[in-house]
Parts: structure tokens; sequence; C-alpha cells
């Protein structure tokens, strides 16, 4: 279909991002992230735009290396509960690779590391929003496992800064994909002590089961975001932390 507008910026960030979220249509979750792509460059192509697409952290999976830089392939389940997202991410960054070496469409690949702020969904399904919503209701604080697996936490404004750059880079200066996460690591536990500091107030803990393919570590190398976008993260995680639960608290409140 032809697009009557004319545009040189294409923004590709449609996907579900929460396992639970993302799971609960697999199939809906890999063409979206796969087709939605196809037709996005598609688009570029035929505009001459140039186009950003999100990609993630999970294409490393469950890593065997650590942190994870650009050049790690990752460790991915081609088959389990997390496939649909991950793997349609792959095969999406695939498909940008390919459009730019035989097509010549101007595609760019970041790799997204948990992010989170406010306007976050309370029932978003992941870490940050679980205990904020928690902690502002006064009730226990869902661990999943035995809160020893580790994270990195981007703040929103952070990583919107990082796209960006990404988006005024010259073209001849990008040269592959690009992690955009903060480098601060945390244990699920650790983030529940920041909160207790943040709230003023001792926080229950409740456990449940570690769910399938869940990475025990997560930490990006950030290197070639510093080198070619002159970009690193602002906000750490206690001061971003404060925020989202402000929010969170407010919104809970009213709706109380």
């Amino acid at each position: 279909k032809s697009v009557a507008e004319k545009f040189s910026v294409i923004f590709n960030l449609a996907c579900p991002a929460s396992p639970p979220h993302y799971q609960k249509d697999p199939v809906y979750t890999w063409e979206t992230s796969v087709l939605g792509i196809r037709n996005m460059l598609q688009l570029a192509e035929l505009q001459g735009a140039r186009l950003l697409h999100a990609s993630t952290s999970e294409i490393y999976g469950d890593p065997h290396v650590h942190p994870q830089g650009e050049s790690y392939w990752g460790n991915v389940n081609t088959v389990g509960v997390r496939s649909c997202y991950d793997e349609g991410k792959r095969a999406a960054e695939t498909l940008c690779a390919d459009y730019t070496r035989f097509k010549g469409v101007d595609a760019r690949l970041f790799r997204i590391f948990n992010t989170y702020g406010e306007f976050m969904h309370p029932d978003d399904g992941r870490v940050i929003s679980n205990f904020c919503v928690a902690a502002a209701k006064g009730t226990p604080v869902p661990i999943y496992g035995d809160g020893s697996q580790t994270r990195s936490f981007c703040y929103a404004s952070d990583l919107i800064a990082g796209i960006l750059a990404l988006a005024r880079l010259p073209r001849e200066r990008y040269d592959g994909p690009i992690n955009l996460g903060n480098p601060g690591e945390f244990t699920i536990r650790e983030l529940v002590t920041v909160l207790e500091r943040i709230t003023g107030k001792k926080l229950s803990t409740q456990n449940h089961p570690l769910p399938l393919d869940d990475p025990k570590m997560r930490r990006p190398i950030i290197e070639r975001a510093e080198r070619i976008l002159g970009w690193q993260p602002k906000v750490q995680l206690e001061e971003g932390l404060r925020r989202t639960y402000d929010y969170f608290a407010a919104e809970i409140g009213s709706l109380a």
C-alpha cells in the first residue's frame, strides 16, 4: 500500500515486551516482530527512510557469556515458552541486516535492556512494576526463584536519549547492533532492599517458582554506545525507582 506522507525516519518499537503479555498469544507476538519489521523495512525502502528497530537483550537468552556485548550470539531455546519473543526479535534482526546488505536500506538495531519508569501498566508483569505495585498496596513483593538472578535497569529517559542519538548518527558511523542499557547490575533481592530505602518500610516477600528459561544474569556492555553515540545512562537505580514508585503510589491511591 502507498503512503501519502513523506518521512525520513521510522521508529519501530511494536511488540509486547513482558513475558505475561507476549506469552498470552505467542503466534501474534512472533508475527508482530517478524511480519511487522518486514512491513516497516519495505516502507523504509520505498521512502528512502532511516529505520530504527527496537531489539532486546532477550536475544542473548540465558547467557553463557557475562556481561553481554553485541558480538555474543546468545543462548536461546528455540522451542521454549519465551521463544516467540526471543526468536521473533532475532529473526527481525536478520531481516534488518539483510535489507541493509542486499537492498541498501539504512536499518539500525538497538538492543534494549530492562527499561522502567513512570506510566508503566500496573499489570505489566515485569519486576519493577510488580515490586512497586505490591509496595504501594502493602501486599507481599513477588520474588520468582530465590532472588539471586540479576538484572540491569535502565530508566526510560536514558533509553530515549540513546535512541535519538542513534537516529541522528551519520550512516557511515553505524557498524551494527548497539546495546542500550544501564550496566549497573542488581540481584532481585537487592532490588527489594533499594525499594525498602525508598519507601521507608520493611517489605514482606513471597516466593514463586522461577519461570521456564528465565535468564539468570543480565548486564550490558555499553562500550559501543559510549564510543559511537557518546551515550551513557544518567539516572541511577535509586533515583529512577523513586520516581517510578511515586507514580504507582499516586495511581493506586487515586483508585482507592
